[in-house]
């Protein structure tokens, strides 16, 4: 590997929908159970704990379908794309 060479990341461009719709449910039962979502979506990808996320609704296991390096490039993506 040569450490002068800058890596590429690439993400699934067909997972972009279903992530999304992971992280609205998510959000949703979170939300749904009287949690902050954003402080528990947080506490989630930068610790890969899931006891940060509820289990209402299915809303861990769904979660935990998709690596936490996708998610938070799904967040920042959208961040950028609306900002």
């Amino acid at each position: 590997m040569d450490f002068n060479e800058t890596q590429q990341y690439q993400f699934g461009v067909d997972r972009e929908e279903y992530i999304r719709s992971v992280i609205t449910t998510v959000y949703a039962a979170l939300k749904e159970k009287g949690y902050h979502p954003i402080s528990q979506l947080v506490g989630y990808i930068m610790s890969g704990d899931p006891t940060y996320i509820t289990s209402h609704n299915n809303a861990r296991a769904l979660i935990r379908k998709v690596e936490r390096d996708e998610l938070l490039e799904a967040l920042v993506k959208n961040y950028i794309d609306n900002n």
